[in-house]
């Protein structure tokens, strides 16, 4: 029998998401294959990193080989799965360390993290790929604006939100040009840099794919129906939310959006399962218009979110899913 590969759940982080980081990576730790793998919890909060050990102990990772101790000897991992939903898991940072270290890991590469990090840079990069987006302005800190301006080119309402974030705290609906600044101080309370959005109108879905050497998955939409103003915090975590896999969309569009999906997967060079959220509006025709919203490098994987709903909804089981992603890199 060969060993088992030893595989890090590397869960936790900086962002307001800790703990909701937390929750998918014990989901992720239920779902693995523990015959074919030794899986482990790995906290990471600022210069605290820790295994959570079975029975409630914790043992400091060593971070010069991310290695850490077991009964006295020395336990090394073969590969990282990064569940973190924002600094320093979803930007990049993780990801050169892990580089640096050569050890394999579940997400994209550190210039791609840190681009689906930054929702402005983001955008600017695919659009220049032919991907439509909504027109954005970019604040920073400390710098003036002019709220008639931004009314005049966005229009209203529009949205106001962290630039680099991968939450959605800070995020606002603004309705007229006084609700500025108000919301402005709110998104600025979490990112330095701050990106105001024209206002979309249509349906939000959310769909996810990863690819291996041998083949592409593209798993059913979602469909995220909610009485909020939009898809917000309590409407992500406190179930003010109705989501419908598969997204209701006629067979055209699907198609068309997965096809957008595997696209903009391609063009990211993107590694492991990523999830792609799209406003479907309408032309003056009345046509579907597909518009990217933003990228997921490290989507939620409790048993309720999305990827692994859309997993169910393509009959596949998930824990062969995370066998496929981690052997595509052996």
């Amino acid at each position: 029998m060969e060993t088992k590969r030893n595989i890090a759940i590397v869960c936790g982080g900086d962002s307001s998401e800790h703990d909701v980081s937390l929750r998918s990576g014990q989901g992720l730790y239920s779902f693995f294959d523990k015959e074919r793998y030794n899986v482990y919890l790995v906290d990471v909060k600022g210069t605290d990193w820790h295994v959570n050990l079975d029975n409630g102990d914790i043992a400091e990772i060593e971070k010069n080989d991310f290695s850490f101790k077991l009964n006295g000897k020395s336990v090394f991992f073969d590969y990282a799965y990064i569940t973190i939903h924002g600094q320093p898991g979803e930007n990049g940072v993780m990801q050169g360390y892990f580089d640096l270290i050569h050890l394999p890991y579940s997400t994209s590469g550190v210039l791609v993290e840190a681009m689906t990090f930054d929702k402005f840079v983001l955008n600017n990069y695919l659009r220049g790929f032919g991907v439509k987006v909504a027109d954005s302005i970019l604040l920073r800190r400390g710098e003036d604006y002019d709220p008639e301006a931004i009314e005049k080119r966005l229009g209203m309402p529009c949205f106001v939100k962290p630039a680099a974030d991968g939450s959605s705290f800070g995020v606002s609906k603004v309705k007229n040009a006084d609700q500025l600044a108000p919301a402005l101080r709110v998104a600025f309370m979490e990112s330095d840099e701050v990106m105001i959005e024209g206002f979309l109108d249509g349906t939000e879905i959310s769909q996810g794919i990863y690819k291996t050497a041998d083949k592409t998955v593209v798993l059913p939409a979602t469909e995220v129906v909610t009485e909020n103003e939009f898809f917000d915090y309590d409407a992500k975590y406190n179930g003010q939310v109705k989501e419908i896999t598969p997204a209701r969309l006629n067979p055209d569009t699907a198609a068309k959006v997965a096809e957008q999906t595997s696209k903009i997967y391609d063009i990211l060079h993107a590694n492991g399962i990523i999830r792609i959220d799209y406003i479907i509006s309408k032309d003056k025709e009345g046509n579907d218009v597909i518009n990217m919203l933003e990228i997921n490098t490290t989507p939620g994987m409790t048993a309720t979110s999305f990827i692994p709903q859309q997993v169910r909804a393509a009959g596949l089981d998930i824990k062969e899913v995370l066998s496929d992603i981690v052997e595509n890199q052996f």
